[in-house]
């Protein structure tokens, strides 16, 4: 969060002075900002035309500051609460989830990950845009999960003990080792490529009809690739259409119109899509445009 694209921070002389103001100083500004831009769009459009899930999401964002989720239940969290431990044989911190070691990058510091553990448990609350799975939408047992842009591998590890394989994608080899420590007791059933998961083949890039050609099909797909995620889709496309009991969950708020795009590019491959409940704010400074309210995941399903 805190990328403004306000006319006056664009660029130029000011802009880079502006950068030299220490981030605790900048960033409440940009957010503001930021803030003020979005409102000021949308009481540009008729109540009339508005849906009643941005209603509720503009109302909260007028009386709070600027978030990714605008809900209160992100307040039911406290990074404080957070415990981090340290495993003295690796050298590495983790948190415990049900039992389970989530262990974190070798530079993380206590404090960032208390920030950013607090930060997943928002992302996968109940009532969150961006949680994955719900009570009908699971993972289910014996399912085969590939998770491409794994980071700390936090879906994976809560549905490890059932799963019959897992296929991690991580792109950032700082995430490597932690991932490695955290599926320790499960390697057996785990594999871990550090590629990025595309439309094209080569010494960095995978696709996903490439990678499977000679290994059983997955059956659930959680794809949360930071804005490549339609060269994601495309390099599959192959496997959509003659794969049936497919789920998939596509984070689909990158980009402006990604949600329709690929609601309406999945529906034509078979499946039945819904969305998350409510909506993100996504200020990334290269796609932050129109709407700024966005859908967070798109889930699909291909019965067979």
């Amino acid at each position: 969060m805190g990328s403004l694209k306000g006319k006056k921070m664009r660029g130029g002389k000011q802009s880079r002075l502006f950068k030299l103001i220490p981030k605790f100083i900048r960033k409440p500004i940009q957010d503001n900002r930021t803030k003020n831009i979005i409102l000021e769009y949308y009481n540009g459009i008729s109540k009339t035309e508005l849906l009643d899930e941005e209603i509720e999401a503009l109302n909260y964002l007028k009386e709070n500051k600027l978030s990714v989720f605008p809900y209160p239940f992100q307040k039911d969290y406290s990074k404080e609460s957070i415990t981090v431990l340290k495993d003295d044989k690796l050298k590495l911190k983790y948190v415990l989830i049900d039992g389970k070691r989530l262990y974190f990058k070798r530079t993380s510091s206590t404090r960032g990950i208390k920030r950013n553990y607090n930060y997943l448990k928002i992302e996968q609350d109940l009532n969150s845009p961006h949680r994955y799975l719900t009570e009908k939408f699971a993972i289910r047992e014996e399912d085969i999960l590939v998770d491409v842009g794994a980071a700390e591998g936090n879906l994976a590890l809560s549905v490890i003990e059932k799963v019959k394989k897992v296929y991690l994608f991580e792109t950032d080899k700082k995430w490597i080792e932690a991932l490695e420590a955290t599926f320790a007791p499960w390697k057996d059933k785990v594999e871990i490529i550090n590629k990025f998961v595309s439309n094209k083949n080569d010494e960095h890039n995978v696709s996903l009809s490439q990678f499977f050609k000679d290994k059983e099909m997955f059956s659930f797909l959680k794809i949360d690739a930071e804005g490549s995620d339609a060269e994601v889709l495309e390099g599959g496309e192959e496997l959509l259409l003659a794969k049936s009991n497919l789920k998939i969950a596509l984070c689909c708020y990158h980009r402006p119109l990604d949600g329709k795009k690929f609601s309406a590019y999945l529906n034509e491959k078979g499946f039945t899509t819904s969305f998350s409940k409510g909506l993100m704010i996504y200020d990334e400074p290269k796609t932050f445009s129109p709407p700024y309210l966005r859908k967070g995941v798109l889930r699909a399903v291909k019965k067979g």
